[in-house]
């Protein structure tokens, strides 16, 4: 959305930002290619903002919030002040009014939490990714800490956005690995 509205008001300012002087006697240039310059820059400069964790993609309304500001730029250094004043309300009421209804989506995510009990070294990510199977991205945190019994390994694991079903799956694997002595669901489910 924020790309959309950047990307309007792009093609406004390569439009109409320049015709003032394009209409002059003996100019020979574009102005108009400024544009197209800031628009590969402050894409590059996005693109370094965002980040991929698993599934999780982080740092997109970044990279758009800068790209949509860098068009607020372009139009106020053409003239067109009218455009980027609505351009910055229409921006401040997307990223203002869409914080809350994204803290609700996240909300509705549970988490899953499992302890394990095992011998030392016996649990490692890699085998919980082997376990998991393609669920491996749902994994959320992964801690081992030495258990009351110095013998074993404590290994705390969540899982984000996965039915109790599918971590109930992920549990009976987990109990027939070599070396698990027990485990159970922080929740109480399982």
């Amino acid at each position: 959305m924020l790309v959309g509205v950047g990307a309007c008001l792009i093609m406004i300012v390569s439009a109409f930002g320049s015709s003032n002087v394009l209409g002059a006697k003996n100019v020979v240039l574009d102005p108009s290619r400024i544009a197209a310059q800031v628009v590969s820059g402050i894409g590059f400069l996005g693109a370094g903002t965002i980040l991929l964790r698993g599934e999780v993609v982080k740092g997109l309304t970044t990279a758009a919030s800068l790209w949509a500001v860098a068009a607020i730029g372009l139009a106020i250094g053409s003239g067109l002040y009218a455009a980027a004043i609505a351009t910055t309300v229409i921006l401040i009421v997307i990223l203002v009014g869409l914080k809350p209804l994204q803290e609700r989506y996240h909300d509705r995510l549970p988490v899953r939490p499992l302890r394990v009990l095992a011998e030392p070294g016996c649990m490692s990510f890699d085998a919980l990714q082997d376990i998991a199977g393609p669920r491996a991205s749902r994994i959320r945190q992964f801690v081992v800490q030495r258990a009351a019994d110095p013998t074993q390994d404590e290994v705390l694991i969540a899982f984000a956005r996965l039915p109790q079903q599918a971590v109930a799956e992920i549990a009976n694997r987990l109990r027939s690995r070599p070396g698990v002595v027990n485990f159970e669901a922080v929740d109480g489910r399982l």
